[in-house]
């Protein structure tokens, strides 16, 4: 068979033989009733029975999982116990339909009122249809859906994979992930990263490989080549078998500095990437204290929480971003949850403008953790649009003594006019994520637009050298917090380009390190002027690993 070409979104390479996710549970047949003389309120206590069970069944995933997989198994569990599907659903077995058909169409009704909102919400309709199969299973004394189990290590193929799923793969058995739909941002992606699994998504044919068949991934390019040569297998194992240790300064060959730091979310995940040795943290995403919730957190719960995350890295520097609401993290205290298209609208920084309150309680909890956390903070905005925007955060942040403040740059509009920028903070952070998506027009979440939703793309990367440059012109560092710093082939364009800092999940530093030790700095921008002069992602991609022996 031909090489099968997708989107890779989590490098690494490992070869296997293929094993296929199960069949989907089957709809149950439209018109299926409750049978006569069945006692309709216990057919509709088994839903909410079966819920329970499965919200349980997701909670114990969740005390065994770690760091982003618990975080998407707990948000599942919430799922299953939300009363609004169980409650519609049993209104229809009241109507006389068999409680699993209810549950399909209560689930459908959620489904279709979620992707009508768009952005993140649209994208938690997958997360609903993953708990409508878990409870149509226990209703018919079937196994749950979910990944196989197999002695020996295997390739996993599927359409798509359910974050449930994806939160409980054992990195022991499953060597590679490859789907048939997906982006670079969604659930599998962002969890093979977490893994350290070689990912594709995005691979139109993959679902065509005969289960068994043995096949090489490579994370890196994005591709899926069925039966490789037997040297290429061993030459490929050999490596997997390797351990590549991080002795704690990034840097390239020639010696230049490129600091290696983690993103995290929590108090568990800064305790395992201080212990994988990240030089600091280059995003420390605050959300968590605040989701989930109807109100805003008291100041003294946000000061304890940030302080757990602070603590680990002692003397090191933490950078701490603000209140990333609205779009794909909605908070019903704070965002609109009716807006048209929330990805342009009131999210991150901008809430601020309505709920000034929100912003200044933050900063003071930031600024009281700093104080006795023994680490060097930094605090940042999202979602700056102009550099009178970026002037206000830092004078705002300066007034509660955080003294270096920053703002990440996400929106092009920012990029394009770093040079004014730079004049009004102390240090910027590219967001790749947010920057793919408005440069390039495509949906992150939307799998369809995954090859747009690239941090390979040329455009992009001019707008993150244009960033680099004018922060060498002014003597401020500029950091890479997105995905794309955690691509070892990327960094060091990133690094060509005149990014200063890296910042990415944990598992992935020591193969950045690894790779970054074998370029020079002069290697590192030859690559990046390949990238740039690329035409598309793909090529840019194919361009600098034909130039990188260590990927090759």
């Amino acid at each position: 068979m031909a090489v099968i070409s997708g989107v890779g979104v989590s490098s690494g390479r490992a070869v296997g033989p293929v094993v296929r996710m199960p069949d989907p549970v089957a709809e149950p047949a439209a018109g299926s009733t409750v049978p006569d003389g069945a006692d309709v309120a216990a057919e509709g206590a088994r839903i909410a029975a079966a819920a329970e069970q499965v919200r349980a069944d997701l909670e114990r995933r969740a005390a065994a999982a770690h760091g982003d997989g618990a975080a998407v198994l707990e948000a599942t569990a919430l799922m299953a116990a939300d009363p609004a599907l169980v409650t519609a659903a049993q209104k229809k077995v009241d109507d006389g339909t068999a409680p699993a058909r209810a549950v399909w169409e209560a689930a459908a009704e959620v489904q279709a009122m979620l992707e009508s909102l768009g952005g993140y919400m649209a994208e938690r309709a997958r997360d609903v249809a993953d708990v409508r199969d878990r409870i149509v299973a226990v209703l018919d004394g079937r196994p749950a859906p979910g990944v196989p189990e197999r002695d020996e290590p295997f390739v996993l193929v599927a359409h798509d994979l359910a974050p449930a799923d994806t939160a409980t793969l054992n990195p022991a058995t499953c060597l590679a992930l490859v789907t048939e739909g997906g982006g670079p941002t969604s659930h599998t992606a962002i969890l093979a990263r977490a893994l350290g699994l070689p990912a594709v998504v995005a691979a139109p044919g993959i679902l065509s490989v005969d289960e068994g068949t043995v096949v090489l991934v490579d994370g890196g390019v994005g591709t899926v080549e069925p039966d490789p040569a037997a040297d290429v297998v061993e030459a490929v194992r050999a490596a997997a078998a390797r351990v590549l240790m991080f002795d704690g300064t990034g840097r390239t060959a020639d010696g230049h500095r490129v600091q290696l730091l983690a993103n995290v979310g929590d108090a568990k995940g800064a305790a395992a990437a201080a212990e994988a040795g990240a030089e600091g943290v280059g995003l420390f995403r605050t959300e968590f204290c605040f989701l989930d919730r109807a109100e805003e957190p008291t100041v003294q719960e946000q000061v304890e929480q940030y302080r757990a995350v602070l603590e680990p890295f002692a003397g090191k520097k933490v950078v701490v971003r603000t209140l990333d609401a609205g779009a794909d993290k909605p908070l019903p205290f704070l965002t609109d949850a009716t807006e048209a298209n929330p990805a342009l609208g009131v999210r991150g920084y901008r809430t601020a403008v309505r709920h000034p309150e929100v912003l200044d309680h933050q900063l003071e909890a930031i600024a009281r953790a700093a104080t006795t956390s023994g680490t060097e903070v930094w605090v940042m905005a999202p979602m700056i649009s102009t550099a009178a925007e970026a002037a206000d955060f830092v004078a705002l942040a300066n007034g509660h003594g955080l003294a270096t403040a920053g703002v990440m740059v996400e929106v092009p509009a920012v990029a394009l006019t770093a040079d004014a920028l730079m004049a009004n903070v102390a240090f910027a952070s590219i967001g790749t994520n947010d920057l793919t998506q408005y440069a390039m027009a495509a949906d992150r979440l939307l799998g369809d637009l995954a090859e747009l939703s690239d941090g390979w793309q040329p455009a992009v990367l001019r707008l993150v050298h244009l960033t680099a440059e004018a922060g060498l012109q002014a003597n401020r560092p500029v950091g890479v917090c997105g995905e794309a710093a955690a691509d070892p082939a990327l960094a060091v364009v990133l690094t060509g380009l005149g990014v200063t800092s890296l910042s990415m999940t944990a598992r992935a530093i020591p193969e950045v390190a690894a790779t970054l030790l074998s370029v020079t700095k002069a290697e590192c921008q030859r690559l990046a002027e390949l990238a740039l002069a690329a035409p598309d992602a793909k090529a840019a991609r194919a361009a600098v690993h034909a130039e990188l022996p260590p990927l090759a």
